[in-house]
């Protein structure tokens, strides 16, 4: 782990974390070249690469009846866990909505419309691990905006999928699925084959690969992001306790090699002390190779002068997930300006906000909290302007029409205006 208690070591960590991104031309070629596949053979392609990555050549739908079956496989306890996630979510989800709206200027009628997508691809990861909460977080979401056709996409490797997996689905009451990961599912919702018809926007996280493809096919269709390695900052003080801030460092670390955990604290006790906790706790992870290799790379302790310090610190990162475990963070609300998801104090660890909180887990990664906001409602909506105008409202605005269309030198544009005006 980087222990950094000046400015230059701090850029050059910067750096180092900026790098975990889509940017490689290795993977762009062969993620390239597996939508080229896609496009030109369809389930064709779809099968091969099922069975060369997941090692079956079973049908690529996976029908109602077998999703209903697996779900039978899951405990009450987990099915509860998932329908209080579910309601929770979605009850969070529906204060997004938005509402068309109009208002007039005599006989100039101006206003916008809200409308739901059509057609939506939802991508769940399923190579190295299962998620059952991304489905909810993807799909809700849609279902809340009102789109009508929403189609997922899930690998399933030596041909299963996870019973999990399928009681979410189940829950949300998903009919059409298929049994497609990586790029070529991303291919496959983007441009279409005989089985999976093609979507208006992709949403969901993945591999590198999978984030690759979504980067490639945005324009063909719209896409929610293009999500990095997961990563969490905590911003804390003296008051807080190592225990909990190690645990919280731990809980992304976990989660692959290429994760970023970093405390940003005033206290080199603290800092002392977390350390110690999390050389403890590591020794009680099941997952704690991956971790340990997480930390090792992009793990840091950030040594500062001043909370404000830190805020400012955190506001150049703009993690993916915020923690402030200070003694009032609320204090320090207005100085946080880029952050995916902000949890305030000691009893809002960060898996709260991945599971049943409410708000999105899906959220902007590697910095582009800058410009991005969690999945939402709003990311499955389009807005139409609405434009009327009466005689005495074109009159009204005609002149300085004419004037700016002749301006700009597009004489026909000008003539739309004079033609009427004549009359």
């Amino acid at each position: 782990m980087h222990i950094i208690r000046d400015n230059k070591n701090f850029l050059n960590f910067f750096k180092k974390i900026r790098k975990r991104t889509t940017s490689n031309q290795e993977i762009e070629e062969s993620v390239r070249k597996i939508l080229d596949e896609v496009i030109k053979k369809g389930d064709k392609a779809l099968i091969k690469y099922n069975e060369l990555f997941d090692k079956h050549r079973l049908p690529i739908e996976i029908t109602s009846n077998e999703i209903k079956e697996n779900s039978k496989k899951v405990s009450k306890d987990v099915i509860d866990a998932l329908s209080f996630a579910a309601e929770r979510i979605r009850k969070f989800h529906e204060k997004q909505l938005e509402k068309s709206w109009q208002y007039k200027e005599g006989d100039i009628t101006l206003g916008q419309i809200i409308r739901p997508l059509e057609r939506v691809g939802a991508y769940v990861p399923g190579g190295k691990a299962s998620y059952p909460s991304t489905v909810l977080m993807n799909i809700i979401p849609a279902q809340v905006a009102g789109v009508n056709e929403i189609a997922v996409c899930v690998p399933t490797p030596n041909g299963e999928i996870n019973p999990v997996l399928c009681a979410a689905l189940n829950i949300l009451g998903i009919q059409e699925v298929y049994r497609v990961g990586g790029a070529q599912a991303i291919g496959a919702m983007a441009y279409g084959t005989e089985t999976i018809r093609k979507v208006d926007k992709i949403v969901g996280p993945g591999n590198i690969y999978v984030a690759m493809a979504k980067k490639l096919v945005f324009g063909e269709v719209d896409i929610d992001m293009i999500a990095g390695p997961s990563e969490i900052l905590i911003i804390a003080d003296s008051s807080a306790n190592p225990a909990f801030v190690a645990a919280d460092m731990l809980s992304q670390a976990e989660h692959d090699e290429m994760a970023c955990s970093i405390l940003v604290t005033t206290s080199q006790d603290l800092a002392q002390a977390v350390k110690k906790e999390i050389t403890k706790q590591l020794k009680r992870l099941p997952k704690a190779s991956i971790a340990k290799e997480s930390l090792k790379n992009f793990g840091a302790i950030i040594m500062v002068n001043s909370l404000e310090e830190a805020c400012n610190i955190a506001n150049t990162i703009a993690p993916e997930h915020l923690e402030v475990i200070t003694k009032n963070p609320e204090e320090l609300l207005p100085l946080l300006k880029n952050a995916g998801a902000i949890f305030l104090g000691q009893w809002t660890p960060e898996p709260i906000g991945d599971y049943v909180a409410g708000p999105n887990h899906t959220l902007p990664t590697s910095g582009t909290a800058r410009f991005f906001s969690p999945l939402g409602v709003y990311d499955f909506i389009k807005r139409s302007s609405l434009i009327k105008v009466g005689q005495r409202g074109f009159k009204k605005l005609a002149s300085y029409v004419d004037v700016l269309a002749t301006v700009e030198g597009l004489q026909a544009h000008a003539n739309t205006i004079r033609i009427r005006k004549s009359i």
